[in-house]
C-alpha cells in the first residue's frame, strides 16, 4: 500500500494559520464549484483531499478558526443556478474516509468506544463514482428527484431523472409506503462515457476556426462528471440520450410503514420496489473480512463497466446507527474506504513516437513526473495522431492523466483553462502532426485514409525500430513466452548484432550471451533453457508471435486449430484462409501476403530447422468430432451464470469453434449484459443472436454425456473493446 501524502506543517504563528486557513477555504470552495456545479474539475481528487486534510488539521490545532460554513463542515457545493431547489427532509450526509486498513480499524475502534458491549455486523458495498440522488415517492409514484447539493438543499432534476430507465416511475409490489425517499447513485457506464467523448470530439471537428483548425472539444474528465452533466441538461431529451444507470443503496426516510431495522432490510425493500441494487454487497461480522473485501475490490475495480472509487462499510443495525449518531457532516456508523486515485494533473512537455512491430507510428506523451496511486508516471499512451487531434493536446498543456489497472497511463484531456496563450489569446503551440519520416530508419511514412494508424514504409528487416518491437513481441507471454529475455535484453541483442529476427534467437550461444552486461553462468543457462523450451509451443502461439498484421492471439489459434499444420497454412489461398470461422477476407489476405513473401518463408524454414514446432495441439484436432463440430460461436457482454472463459471451454469441448470476431461465416453470437459493438455488426450481417439462457440450454442438451461447467455466482466479465 503506497504511503499517504504528508500533511504540510501547521504554521506556528496565529496570523499565518488564519491566513492559510482562509486561502485553503477559497481553493476548496473553487474546486467544489468546478466539480459539483460546472462538472469541469481542474483539481485532481488527490490534490483536493490534500487541501481538505490540511485545513482540517489547522482547524483542529486552532479551534477558533473553525466556522460553521467551513468546507470541512459541509457537503459539496451550493445548487447550480437554473434549477429549482429542493430541501432534503433529512440531510444527505457525506462519509469520513479511510485510506488504509489502519484507518479502517481506527474507525471501528471509535465506534466500540461509544458502544463497548455491542456486537457489530458490517454491510460492505461498492462506492459508485457517480452522482448522489434522492428520489421521493408518494403513494408509490415518483414525485421528486434531487441532487445532493450541499447536503441540505439540492437541485430539482425530476424531469431528467424520469429519463433514466433504471429508475421506476412507480414502485413495484404490494407493500408500498405513503411516502418514501430512496437514495442511490446515478452513473454512466464506462463504454457510454467513452462513446460520449468521441461524439463530442466529432461534433467539434465539424466547426472550423479562422486559422483553419477545429475548436477544442469540451471533453468530460470521467464518467462521474459526464453523468452529472447529463442530469443538469435543460432539455430532458439530451439526458435521455446519455444512457444513465442507477443503483439504489439507502432509504432516506419512510412514512406509513416501520423503518427498516437494518441496512440489509433496507436493501431488500429497495430491490423489491423495483430498483437495481449492486450485486456485490456482502455482510460480515469480522472486520478482517471487511478489510479483505476492500483490498479485493481495490484490485478488481477495473473489471467493472462503471467506476468505483472505494468501498462503503456500514454498521448494519439501525438502532446502533442511531446510538452512534453523527459528528460534523459524517455518520459515525459508516465510512468510505477510498482507493488510491487513478487521475492526476501534470504538464505535457513533449510528444515522442515509437515504432511498432508492424511499422506503426505510436505517439506517446512525455510529462512532468506525477504520482498516481503510488506510481510515478512520466509517460502516457496517445494512441495515434487522430486521438491527439481529437483531444487537441498541445505541448505545454496542463493535462489530466489516468492510470487504470495495469495498462499504460493515458492522457484523458487538456485543462483548457490553463493552456498557455499569446498576447492575443491564441495557443502558443499549433495542433500536433506526426513526423513525415520514420524516426527509427528515416523511411517515408504512409497513412491510408481508412486507417487510424500511420506506418513506416520500410520492411522490418531495414527498420531497427520494428526489429526491436518484433523481437519483444515474439518473446512475450502469450506468444513464445521466453523468460529472461525482456525489453533491455532484446535491445542489447540487436545492438550487439547477435539477433536481427526471431529465428536468430535459436542460434544464440553461451559465448555471445556472456558478452552482455550482467550475464553470468547461471543466467546464461536459464535463458538458453527457456529458448529451447519455447520450441514446443503449438502452431497458434507461433503464428501470433510472428507479429503478422491483423493476426491477433485468438484468430491465430483459430487458424492453427483448423488447419493443424504450417504446411497446410502455406498451401492455403487467401480465400481459403479468409473462409475459416471468424477470420474474414482482410485477415486472410494479410496472412497470405505475409506467408507468400520469400523472406518470411525463409524465416519459417530457419525456425523449422531450429526445431520450432510447426503443428497445433492434438486436442484441437479431436474437437471437430463433437456434436457442435463445424459451428462457430462468439460471446460478447457479461455472463451471469458462468465466466466467458468457462463458456468457451464448454463449447470447444463439444467441438465448436470460438471465432475471433464477427464475420459472415459466424454461426451464433451469444449476447450477455452490456454487449459491445459486436452486437450491432452481427445484426447488420444477420447473424443468429442468442442469449445466455439459450446457451445454458444448449450446453445442457448437447453435453449430457460431457461435463459442462457449473454456474458461478457473482462473476462479472466485460468486453475488452472492439474487434481486432
Amino acid at each position: 500500500m503506497p504511503a499517504e501524502p504528508q500533511t504540510p506543517a501547521i504554521p506556528s504563528d496565529p496570523a499565518q494559520r488564519a491566513a492559510r486557513a482562509e486561502e485553503l477555504r477559497h481553493q476548496i470552495e473553487r474546486a467544489n464549484y468546478e466539480y459539483y456545479t460546472l462538472d469541469n474539475p481542474t483539481l485532481s481528487d488527490a490534490a483536493y483531499d490534500a487541501l481538505l486534510r490540511e485545513l482540517r488539521a489547522i482547524e483542529e490545532a486552532d479551534p477558533e478558526l473553525l466556522t460553521p460554513d467551513s468546507p470541512t463542515q459541509r457537503v459539496g457545493a451550493k445548487p447550480a443556478q437554473g434549477f429549482a431547489t429542493h430541501r432534503h427532509p433529512r440531510p444527505m450526509l457525506s462519509l469520513a474516509n479511510a485510506r488504509n486498513p489502519d484507518e479502517l480499524r481506527a474507525w471501528e475502534k471509535r465506534a466500540r468506544s461509544i458502544l463497548p458491549d455491542a456486537v457489530f455486523t458490517y454491510v460492505c458495498e461498492l462506492k459508485i463514482d457517480g452522482l448522489a440522488m434522492a428520489l421521493t415517492y408518494e403513494r408509490g409514484r415518483l414525485v421528486m428527484g434531487a441532487t445532493r447539493g450541499d447536503g441540505i438543499e439540492g437541485e430539482d432534476v425530476t424531469a431528467n431523472v424520469r429519463t433514466v430507465h433504471a429508475i421506476p416511475h412507480e414502485l413495484a409490489g404490494d407493500n408500498i409506503p405513503a411516502r418514501v425517499e430512496i437514495r442511490g447513485e446515478i452513473y454512466m457506464p464506462i463504454t457510454s462515457f467513452e462513446q460520449l467523448n468521441q461524439e463530442l470530439s466529432a461534433e467539434a471537428a465539424k466547426h472550423v476556426n479562422e486559422d483553419g483548425t477545429s475548436p477544442a472539444a469540451k471533453l468530460f474528465a470521467n464518467p462521474r462528471n459526464s453523468a452529472a452533466g447529463a442530469l443538469r441538461q435543460k432539455d430532458w431529451r439530451v439526458s435521455r440520450s446519455r444512457n444513465l444507470h442507477f443503483f439504489g443503496y439507502q432509504i432516506g426516510y419512510v412514512e406509513g410503514m416501520p423503518e427498516p431495522v437494518a441496512q440489509t432490510e433496507a436493501l431488500d425493500r429497495i430491490r423489491a420496489w423495483g430498483f437495481v441494487v449492486n450485486p456485490n454487497v456482502r455482510v460480515y461480522d469480522d472486520l478482517a473480512q471487511v478489510e479483505a473485501f476492500c483490498l479485493e475490490w481495490q484490485q478488481r475495480r477495473f473489471e467493472l463497466n462503471y467506476e468505483i472509487d472505494g468501498c462503503v462499510v456500514k454498521i448494519n443495525d439501525r438502532h446502533q446507527q442511531e446510538e452512534l449518531g453523527v459528528v460534523a457532516r459524517d455518520p459515525r456508523w459508516a465510512i468510505a474506504y477510498k482507493f488510491p486515485p487513478i487521475q492526476a494533473t501534470t504538464v505535457l512537455r513533449a510528444i515522442g513516437v515509437n515504432i511498432g512491430r508492424t511499422g506503426t507510428l505510436n505517439p506517446y506523451a512525455v510529462m512532468d513526473p506525477v504520482n498516481i496511486g503510488g506510481v510515478v508516471v512520466k509517460q502516457a499512451a496517445l494512441h495515434n495522431e487522430e486521438d491527439i487531434q481529437r483531444k487537441d493536446l498541445r505541448v505545454g498543456d496542463t493535462v489530466l492523466v489516468q492510470r487504470a489497472g495495469d495498462v499504460i497511463p493515458q492522457v484523458v484531456k487538456p485543462i483548457l483553462e490553463k493552456r498557455p496563450l499569446d498576447a492575443e489569446g491564441h495557443p502558443l503551440v499549433p495542433p500536433y502532426e506526426l513526423p513525415k519520416f520514420c524516426p527509427a530508419c528515416g523511411a517515408p511514412v504512409r497513412k491510408d485514409p481508412d486507417e487510424a494508424m500511420a506506418y513506416c514504409t520500410n520492411p522490418i528487416e531495414k527498420c531497427p525500430g520494428q526489429q526491436l518491437e518484433w523481437l519483444r513481441h515474439f518473446v512475450s507471454r502469450g506468444a513464445m513466452d521466453i523468460t529472461g529475455v525482456g525489453d533491455e535484453v532484446c535491445a542489447a541483442l540487436i545492438a550487439a548484432g547477435f539477433v536481427h529476427d526471431p529465428a536468430d534467437l535459436y542460434s544464440l550461444t553461451a559465448e555471445e550471451l556472456a558478452t552482455l552486461e550482467s550475464f553470468k553462468e547461471k543466467r546464461i543457462a536459464n535463458v538458453l533453457a527457456s529458448i529451447a523450451e519455447s520450441k514446443t509451443r503449438p502452431l497458434g502461439r507461433l503464428l501470433f508471435a510472428l507479429g503478422i498484421r491483423h493476426v491477433g492471439e485468438k484468430v491465430a489459434r483459430v487458424i492453427a486449430d483448423t488447419l493443424q499444420t504450417m504446411d497446410a497454412l502455406l498451401a492455403a489461398s487467401a480465400e481459403e484462409i479468409g473462409a475459416l470461422p471468424g477470420v474474414g477476407p482482410v485477415i486472410g489476405e494479410s496472412l497470405h501476403s505475409w506467408l507468400a513473401d520469400d523472406a518470411h518463408r525463409a524465416l519459417i524454414a530457419r525456425l523449422r530447422a531450429a526445431g520450432v514446432r510447426m503443428d497445433a495441439d492434438a486436442l484441437a484436432a479431436n474437437n471437430p468430432q463433437g456434436p457442435l463440430s463445424g459451428q462457430s460461436f462468439l460471446l460478447t457482454g457479461r455472463l451471469t451464470q458462468m465466466t466467458r472463459t468457462e463458456a468457451e471451454a464448454a463449447l470447444q469441448a463439444l467441438g465448436a469453434t470460438i471465432a475471433s470476431g464477427v464475420s459472415k461465416s459466424l454461426n451464433y453470437l451469444i449476447v450477455g449484459a452490456d454487449p459491445g459493438s459486436k452486437l450491432a455488426k452481427a445484426e447488420k450481417l444477420k447473424i443468429a443472436i442468442r442469449d445466455e439462457g439459450w446457451l445454458i440450454d444448449l450446453l445442457a442438451n448437447e453435453g449430457r454425456d460431457s461435463h459442462a461447467p457449473e454456474p458461478r455466482e457473482d462473476e462479472e466479465e466485460y468486453e475488452n473493446g472492439e474487434e481486432q
